[in-house]
């Protein structure tokens, strides 16, 4: 994503812990009021004031102070006791002078020394670990993807955004568009914290028939603000200008939980034809609340569901609500409710379940009994995934690629957060049971730059290829039929010159496929983690993780959601992360991995008899 640089201008060389630019230290004073606030002065401003940070200090309080009563401010990691990154903090343009309040740091930290006036910030990517195709922020913290919507050719996707730090904090909705699903470009955030609280997850819809009163083809954003003080409530705001910029609802909130609900948010809109409503499905601690409007402004509660379904226990989070054909046919189509949990994963943390079944305008009714969970990712970084609005029939998913366990310590500094391969959904029957698919989208075929065909391999022991591409930076798909003539164990491994392998095998025997990273690479990156806790849901509360429990594990998926007599695996390799689809998306895997260099040879294996590969092509991969 190198090439896409948001539009903040060049200069800035931050390596190291080093600092260079045209700085203007002497337009600075500091006005240290006791050990608890300093008023920092500024003259003739410059376009950012940067910030030193430390991720292990408290966050202090960092405020643009102009008098009016919206200014806000913003939690900062400021440094202490030594500098490990910038982060921009914007000042106003034309100003002469700009007065900056920075609360909770004390007096003798080194950020006094280390805070300087540029025109610039350079976000060239400085960190190893960053994904060459998957999309990520140019810097700062990233979560759930939220607010995605088609419009004139672009895809807007809108996510959980902290400009100020790479850990969870003061949620924006950042902004990047595409073309065609895979190339992004990085704008400036659409919508910002402010004094309700922070902007968490929600839904935009294309106003079609100006119902909200702003234009024909209005943007309309529905999202949660969330504060100690207001509680969790949802808010609208609307955007004339293509999404790139929203103006906030002035009569917000436009609804609250009736029953003074603590856990209510996440807000997923959608246009309900039979009744000519819109319909908002919300996520209200352990179930999920229907509402209706016609405005977009006045809800009315329709009715819930959710209360015992699934595994538990849970907390149901960034709900999506979408109709499919069955098999493809459009005459029989269900209603699946897509619900992000945390906890609950089979393998510990957060992940994504979802129920199918029949909605009528007023209740959802779920085809399976309430202990039945059915997994739309068998990996442990796939989260808070949901579609894209607008895209009349077809259902495409993007998840936020981390787990709630060790999202904000995982060995990344420049940014934190990437989104997994957008997926296209679709539902299947087997055994008398409804089941989605997610398949990486056919967008993902323009990143082929280069192909190695290898063909059919008799496979009986091992084969290796020690070379995939000379040189390669760790970006790659590997695509072939697996035809087994065994019961017992059948795979390959992706491994560098240091051993670090990620292991990938059909086990027959007990009927799975399994992604083993437990030799991966960095597998403990940290004595302590910051996962999103139930009872704190500012995801800031610190609990004691086990990373070789907890990161370094196997996951596995059923091959009982296949046909079974050959299986089809695409797998998309990055710098941290591997994606698996099998059969289409009939089982699809996504983990992150460390490596510290990247993966460049295989090694394929079977037990037993000997089994077969097929159409075996390797491509390199990148933008």
């Amino acid at each position: 994503m190198g090439k896409n640089l948001f539009k903040l201008g060049m200069g800035l060389l931050v390596a190291g812990g080093m600092l260079a630019c045209q700085s203007q230290k002497n337009g600075i004073s500091f006005e240290h009021q006791g050990d608890t606030l300093t008023i920092v002065h500024i003259t003739n401003p410059t376009k950012y004031l940067l910030l030193p940070i430390q991720e292990s200090s408290a966050e202090g309080k960092v405020k643009l102070d102009t008098g009016n009563p919206a200014d806000m401010a913003m939690d900062v990691r400021l440094a202490v006791d030594s500098v490990e990154y910038y982060v921009p903090f914007e000042l106003p343009a034309g100003a002469k002078e700009a007065t900056v309040t920075i609360g909770k740091v004390a007096a003798d930290a080194v950020c006094w020394d280390s805070i300087r006036l540029s025109d610039t910030f350079d976000t060239t990517n400085t960190d190893y670990y960053r994904p060459v195709y998957h999309h990520t922020p140019l810097y700062g913290w990233m979560n759930d993807p939220n607010g995605m919507v088609y419009k004139d050719g672009e895809y807007h996707l809108y996510y959980q955004y902290n400009p100020y730090g790479s850990k969870w904090g003061n949620m924006h909705w950042g902004h990047s568009v595409s073309k065609d699903l895979i190339h992004w470009e990085h704008l400036s955030p659409a919508i910002a914290r402010d004094t309700l609280g922070h902007i968490f997850s929600g839904s935009t819809v294309v106003d079609k028939n100006n119902t909200a009163g702003y234009g024909k083809d209005a943007l309309i954003a529905l999202y949660t603000s969330a504060s100690d003080e207001h509680g969790q409530i949802q808010c609208m705001a609307y955007s004339t200008d293509n999404g790139r910029t929203y103006t906030k609802y002035e009569n917000n909130p436009v609804l609250t939980p009736f029953d003074g609900l603590k856990d209510f948010r996440d807000p997923k809109v959608f246009w309900y034809e039979p009744e000519q409503k819109w319909y908002m499905i919300v996520s209200a601690d352990k179930e999920m609340r229907f509402y209706s409007s016609s405005n977009l402004k006045d809800w009315e509660y329709v009715s819930a569901f959710g209360k015992g379904y699934g595994i538990q226990p849970n907390q149901f989070e960034c709900p999506d609500f979408i109709q499919l054909p069955v098999n493809g046919d459009p005459n029989n189509k269900k209603w699946v409710m897509i619900v992000n949990i945390n906890p609950g994963c089979l393998f510990g943390g957060s992940a994504t379940e979802y129920f199918v079944g029949d909605f009528d305008g007023k209740e959802f009714k779920c085809e399976t009994k309430p202990e039945v969970t059915k997994w739309l990712d068998w990996g442990k970084d796939h989260y808070a995934a949901v579609c894209i609005s607008n895209l009349d029939g077809r259902e495409v998913a993007v998840p936020w690629m981390s787990n709630w366990q060790y999202a904000n310590v995982t060995p990344i500094r420049q940014y934190r957060g990437a989104n997994g391969l957008p997926r296209e959904l679709s539902l299947y029957t087997k055994d008398g049971q409804t089941y989605m698919a997610a398949n990486v989208v056919k967008e993902a075929q323009s990143l082929r730059k280069e192909t190695r065909e290898v063909g059919s391999v008799d496979l009986k022991g091992e084969y290796k290829m020690n070379e995939i591409f000379p040189a390669t930076d760790g970006a790659y798909e590997l695509e072939m039929d697996i035809v087994p003539n065994t019961d017992q164990e059948i795979g390959l491994e992706l491994y560098n010159s240091k051993g670090e392998k990620t292991k990938i095998y059909l086990d027959l025997k007990a009927g799975k496929i399994v992604m083993d990273r437990t030799e991966s690479g960095l597998t403990a990156f940290g004595e302590k983690a910051e996962p999103h806790a139930i009872e704190n849901h500012d995801r800031r509360k610190t609990n004691s993780i086990n990373y070789k429990n907890d990161f370094a594990l196997a996951t596995w998926a059923p091959l009982s959601l296949c046909e079974g007599k050959k299986y089809h695996l695409d797998i998309f390799v990055d710098k941290c992360s591997v994606e698996i689809f099998v059969d289409g998306g009939r089982i699809a895997m996504t983990n992150l991995i460390f490596p510290t260099e990247p993966y460049n040879s295989l090694r394929f294996y079977a037990d037993g008899t000997t089994s077969k590969l097929e159409n075996l092509k390797i491509y390199k991969l990148g933008l």
